[in-house]
């Protein structure tokens, strides 16, 4: 596994050496290319991430990274403030009483779906007297 990741470092490293070597002094950015080189060698793994990071210029036909940009609106006249949230005017106390009505009303359709599953589902007026 150490010889795996050996391999892997060095052939980043030949390949950053390779690429600072073959670019155009105007494509290296933040330090010139033979303290690219130096930094490359000395620290092989580093050196080769700070390249491919922020060391070398990519072109149009790089790679592609989005950026913001702020969008201008043309000037509307007839320009509507988006509509407020809803606001509850109710005081606390009537929140939980309107609560407290809604639990209850729950409870009782839960009691008649209990009922109605004992019954046997049956609607009214068709169960059997005994006689």
């Amino acid at each position: 596994m150490p010889f795996l990741f050996s391999m892997l470092v060095v052939a980043l490293m030949i390949g950053a050496l390779i690429d600072i070597i073959t670019r155009d002094d105007s494509q290296v950015k933040y330090l010139p290319k033979m303290v690219w080189i130096i930094i490359v060698i000395l620290l092989p793994l580093i050196g080769s991430i700070l390249w491919f990071a922020i060391g070398r210029e990519y072109g149009e036909s790089g790679i592609a990274i989005p950026r913001m940009r702020r969008v201008t609106r043309p000037a509307q006249t007839d320009v509507r403030p988006a509509p407020a949230a809803p606001v509850d005017t109710r005081t606390t106390e009537q929140q939980i009483a309107d609560l407290d009505r809604e639990i209850e009303e729950w409870r009782l359709r839960q009691e008649v779906e209990k009922r109605k599953r004992e019954d046997g589902g049956s609607p009214a007026g068709t169960e059997t007297q005994p006689g």
